[in-house]
């Protein structure tokens, strides 16, 4: 199915160029997604180790003291 574009209340077909870019944006898009969803699952698997190794005396890594406490 061809993508169209609405500009100034005309809708009209994209090229195969602003398709092929359109293609490249959503493949960004969907890096970019994966790259923000992996970040919070460090730090949240870090946060949970941290609260462990408080629990059990354990140290605590940077990335774990920055994750329960914030970067100050």
């Amino acid at each position: 199915m061809t993508r169209t574009i609405l500009i100034n209340g005309v809708r009209r077909n994209l090229t195969s160029a602003e398709e092929t870019a359109r293609d490249a944006e959503e493949a960004q898009a969907a890096i970019d997604k994966q790259a923000r969803i992996d970040a919070e699952t460090v730090i949240t698997n870090n946060k949970t180790s941290g609260k462990a190794k408080l629990k059990s005396g354990d140290a605590l890594t940077d990335a774990e003291v920055s994750a329960l406490f914030g970067d100050n």
